[in-house]
């Protein structure tokens, strides 16, 4: 059977759409081994099918931790077997693309954003000219490969000449049980990171009569913290650590509302189609969204959310207290849900990604 190995640079326990893809091949035939870093405080890691391997490094952040980083993932991919190796995002293509090219074995590129086009990338000039003469050079030399939505597809298509398949992050379906709503609370899950307008969102709870749950951890955590400290809000809004998806799915399903913000400083962020959309969806939650293509183009078919112009905290209080107040809408958007959530699956997308590994293969 054809050995596949992934790289990621984050740790693997939270990892939704990492565990998804290789649950999936694993469970097809493959043979799989995903590989990331291991953090201090990390969960065990559970048996999911499929072969994990966490590197260890002295280095945590910044340059030296991608130095580090990368030089053990080289010399891991040089002295295991592969068939196949996997580069998830741009921070783990090198060693991947001079492995692959060593060992004469296939390579792809899982671009599950647009990396350049992050915000915290974008705003860095000296970051984003260093990541963009990566992509410039490494991109064109992954001839196969897939992305979460079209925008993005058609954007490495028109700079780098490649034509990636589409492979959406789609939860997978589960029965879902009649949640108790006796505590009145909006969730957000994710990346806690810099664009997701965390510093609007949380003054925009000085307006409600509901208190906000963050899951999550990322590179604007501490900043987080302190702008619910500032406005006053610590009575309000609570910042938990990231939760094992399976855990998370019924206090997902508890909440009132799901939260899907981005602000729009960097193409990447107008162009998303995060995890959680579809986890809300699938936990028959309502949420508010930014308008933004991809969503509002799924909107258009399933109305699911409640679409928002604007990340202004008057805007996001606004749309939460008519969702809260207004329970027809809120009904509406419910039972919409219930349906869509048959259909926006990962039983439904991991059909896609089958198809690709077993055309790479033929």
């Amino acid at each position: 059977m054809p050995q596949l190995v992934f790289t990621v640079t984050n740790e693997l326990s939270f990892d939704q759409r990492m565990q998804r893809i290789c649950y999936s091949l694993s469970k097809s035939g493959f043979d799989v081994c995903l590989v990331g870093r291991k953090m201090k405080d990390c969960p065990p890691l559970k048996d999911r099918g499929f072969k994990q391997v966490r590197l260890n490094c002295f280095f945590e952040k910044g340059f030296l931790f991608y130095l580090e980083y990368n030089f053990r993932l080289f010399i891991f991919l040089l002295l295991n077997k592969a068939d196949c190796i996997c580069a998830i995002d741009l921070d783990t293509i090198i060693p991947c693309y001079l492995a692959s090219s060593l060992k004469g074995c296939k390579r792809v590129y899982d671009a599950h954003e647009f990396f350049t086009e992050q915000k915290e990338i974008v705003s860095r000039p000296l970051i984003y000219r260093f990541w963009l003469a990566i992509e410039r050079w490494i991109v064109p030399a992954f001839q196969k490969g897939y992305t979460v939505n079209n925008w993005i597809a058609e954007a490495l298509q028109k700079r780098y000449g490649v034509q990636y398949a589409i492979v959406r992050n789609m939860p997978f379906y589960y029965p879902l049980n009649k949640a108790d709503k006796t505590e009145k609370f909006i969730i957000y899950q994710g990346a806690v990171n810099e664009g997701r307008c965390f510093e609007t969102l949380i003054p925009a709870f000085s307006e409600l009569d509901c208190s906000l749950r963050i899951y999550g951890k990322g590179n604007y955590l501490n900043q987080t913290k302190s702008i619910i400290y500032n406005n006053h809000l610590q009575h309000k809004i609570e910042v938990y650590p990231p939760l094992d998806p399976i855990q998370l799915r019924p206090i997902t399903a508890q909440a009132l509302v799901g939260i899907t913000l981005f602000d729009n400083q960097a193409l990447n962020q107008v162009h998303s189609l995060a995890n959680r959309f579809f986890d809300y969806i699938m936990a028959g939650i309502p949420q508010i969204c930014v308008d933004y293509p991809e969503y509002r183009a799924l909107n258009e078919t399933y109305h699911v959310a409640l679409l928002i112009k604007d990340t202004d905290s008057k805007t996001i209080a606004n749309a939460l207290n008519k969702l809260l107040n207004d329970p027809v809408l809120y009904q509406e958007l419910s039972l919409n849900c219930l349906i869509a959530r048959k259909y926006l699956n990962w039983e439904q997308e991991e059909q896609e990604l089958i198809r690709f590994y077993n055309t790479l293969f033929q």
